[in-house]
């Protein structure tokens, strides 16, 4: 991290409360904070291996962080600090920082002159936390990642006894979406959570799968029965085709998209419906697969 990401990490968790005693206090919280957090984002995973990080940059921090009085703190204090944290305030405080850091929406290709705008990909994903297990406690976090350089901008826990589909709401809320296209997977093709990315100005790239049979079956039939006369093929149908080799392997994808559905499906916000498909041809053994 470099002198302003450390200033600006400062700065965040500065609003989070301090629930110490005045008494006894020698290092300010926000400082606590920062020396966890940066030795986290450099791997550190417990307790130890974050002290041991903040020992061997004990240097580096002083310099970046200033603290007073000078020095950093001891394993046992950072072991305190970790009991202690508000985990809630602490996420929502770093995702307000993430979103610091993140490049801003360029407004237009400049290369080629055009005045659409470009989106920006951000994907939903959940995860089991490694090592949680071993405490006796499950713990499983949906995140919001951005594509280009996989940056978390946020995350929730998921409940016990729940799942994605209840946690991914509270991921979204209150986030502004606009210029922003959320790609998730079939498990969270929901009409609910469609809804509330249209609400808060965003765009979606949803997986159609068997869990939302009506939906399926309209695209499907659409691909496999198109409705149109050849003269009406390019104003509703738009298909693109792909040759790659590699792994002993020679693929096409064929991506095949139309506008027809938009006025027929009633699903919130919808724009387009495609399909994809990907033939493997095996170069040695010549088996194929779709």
């Amino acid at each position: 991290m470099d002198q302003e990401k450390y200033s600006t990490l400062l700065a965040t968790l500065q609003e989070i409360p301090d629930p110490r005693k005045a008494r006894g206090r020698r290092y300010a919280w926000s400082f606590l904070l920062t020396l966890i957090c940066a030795a986290l984002a450099s791997g550190q995973q417990t307790g130890h291996a974050i002290a041991h990080w903040v020992t061997l940059h004990a240097h580096e921090l002083q310099v970046s962080v200033q603290s007073e009085p000078p020095g950093v703190p001891s394993e046992s204090t950072l072991r305190r600090v970790l009991r202690r944290i508000d985990i809630q305030k602490l996420e929502y405080h770093l995702a307000h920082y993430a979103d610091h850091l993140a490049a801003p929406l360029p407004a237009a290709d400049a290369t080629d002159g055009s005045s659409h705008p470009r989106w920006q990909g951000q994907a939903i994903d959940g995860k089991a936390v490694r090592g949680a297990q071993r405490l006796c406690q499950k713990l499983h976090l949906v995140s919001l990642v951005r594509h280009d350089d996989a940056m978390v901008l946020a995350q929730v826990k998921v409940d016990d006894k729940s799942n994605e589909i209840t946690a991914v709401p509270r991921l979204l809320e209150h986030r502004d979406l606009q210029g922003i296209v959320i790609t998730m997977d079939a498990l969270l093709t929901q009409r609910e959570l469609a809804q509330q990315i249209v609400d808060q100005h965003g765009h979606y790239l949803l997986v159609v799968k068997q869990n939302q049979g009506n939906l399926y079956r309209a695209i499907e039939l659409l691909f496999n029965k198109p409705p149109w006369l050849k003269h009406e093929r390019a104003k509703m149908y738009l298909r693109c085709r792909t040759f790659d080799k590699g792994h002993g392997r020679f693929e096409t994808r064929v991506l095949e998209s139309s506008l027809a559905l938009s006025n027929y499906l009633d699903w919130p916000g919808i724009g387009q419906v495609l399909r994809r498909q990907c033939k493997r041809v095996n170069r040695k053994t010549g088996e194929v697969s779709i």
